[in-house]
């Protein structure tokens, strides 16, 4: 099965080797038919502490590293 791949904003990089991402999605409200913004926070984890608040990332599904780092940073977006 092919591993999911995500793109997102980080908003905390104050763990070690881990970075929390913000993954933003709209979809179209089935009632109202009005776009709709949800995000969802994922714990990832990047091994050299090379990424910073602010970035934009790929992060991709990944065998549990701890209790709640089930990702891993791919690389920056448009780098």
């Amino acid at each position: 099965m092919p591993r999911r791949i995500m793109t997102g904003t980080i908003v905390s990089d104050k763990g070690d080797k881990t970075v929390v991402v913000r993954v933003e999605r709209t979809y179209l409200h089935p009632l109202l038919k009005k776009t709709v913004r949800r995000s969802a926070k994922f714990h990832a984890h990047d091994e050299k502490n090379a990424f910073k608040t602010g970035e934009m990332v790929n992060i991709q599904e990944c065998p549990p590293r701890s209790k709640l780092k089930r990702w891993e940073v791919v690389g920056r977006v448009g780098a």
